[in-house]
C-alpha cells in the first residue's frame, strides 16, 4: 500500500487502515526514524508519575523551567504534616 503527501504535509490514511488500526480522528502519532524510512505508531498513554516500591517516581521529561527543588520542598512539607495530623 502506498500513501501520499498533501501540499501541507499531510498523509491520508484509507479508511480500511485505520480501522483495522485503530487509529480515529485526533489520535496522535509517534513518529520513529529507522533505516530505510519511518515507523509510525499511535502514541501509548501512560500516566507520568507511578509509584515504584512505595515512593512515587516521575516517568517522562519535565516541562522546560521546572523547578524541582521546590516541588520536592512542598512534597516534603506534605509529608511532614501528614504525619505530624496521624499522631
Amino acid at each position: 500500500m502506498t500513501l501520499k503527501i498533501d501540499k501541507s504535509g499531510r498523509i491520508v490514511f484509507p479508511k480500511r487502515l485505520r480501522e483495522r488500526l485503530g487509529i480515529k480522528p485526533d489520535t496522535e502519532l509517534e513518529v520513529v526514524e529507522q533505516l530505510g524510512g519511518v515507523l509510525l505508531r499511535p502514541v501509548e498513554q501512560q500516566p507520568s508519575m507511578i509509584q515504584v516500591d512505595g515512593l512515587w517516581v516521575h516517568r517522562g521529561t519535565a516541562e522546560p523551567g521546572a523547578h524541582w527543588g521546590g516541588v520536592l520542598e512542598e512534597v516534603r512539607e506534605e509529608r511532614i504534616q501528614s504525619v505530624l495530623k496521624a499522631q
